[in-house]
């Protein structure tokens, strides 16, 4: 099959290319993830996965522009939400080009993750697959974990260490205010 992989970063791209190559399928990557900030990181994230690439002979597909406003206009005020936004953001760019393509399928290394939230990635998916007329291909790549870390530290690839997005950033990087005001001044 052809396929469309939606990709979020170069070290998540490992095992799914693998995976699906050995499986006979021809993959295209889509760098689309206008949830990823700041800037800075957009470009690291994009700048690993375009050497990677290079490497396994990957086309790549990707806007030239920096699409931040768009997970923005998705989530501000629906911060509890954020990940749903994220997830049908990122889901039907990939549909529409697969659709567009004439692609058979399109998935993402977004169910390579552990940290993801599987069940809604494939509710999402098959969703928005119905909408553009292609097939949503899920596959279950945490087995590859373990792999895929060891390998793109093999490679010496940058490996962040939040989601991408200012929410989850926050969340790793800035602890909660304690209770009851202490701390305060």
């Amino acid at each position: 099959m052809r396929i469309i992989m939606h990709i979020c970063c170069g070290p998540c791209a490992i095992y799914p290319l693998r995976v699906l190559r050995e499986g006979g399928d021809e993959v295209c990557g889509l760098f689309y993830n206008p949830n990823i900030h700041p800037y800075e990181e957009y470009k690291k994230r994009l700048a690993v996965l375009e050497t990677f690439a290079g490497r396994q002979g990957l086309r790549i597909i990707r806007e030239e522009a920096y699409p931040l406003e768009e997970f923005l206009r998705q989530t501000v005020f629906r911060e509890e939400e954020r990940c749903t936004a994220c997830y049908h953001l990122r889901l039907s760019q990939a549909a529409r080009i697969a659709e567009k393509g004439r692609f058979d399928a399109f998935t993402s290394t977004l169910l390579y993750s552990r940290y993801q939230k599987h069940d809604l990635i494939r509710d999402i998916g098959e969703e928005t697959a119905r909408r553009h007329g292609v097939p949503f291909l899920y596959r279950d790549f945490r087995a590859g974990w373990a792999e895929g870390v060891r390998v793109s530290k093999e490679l010496g690839m940058y490996r962040q260490t939040y989601c991408g997005c200012i929410y989850s950033e926050k969340e790793r990087f800035c602890p909660p205010p304690r209770k009851n005001g202490a701390g305060m001044r």
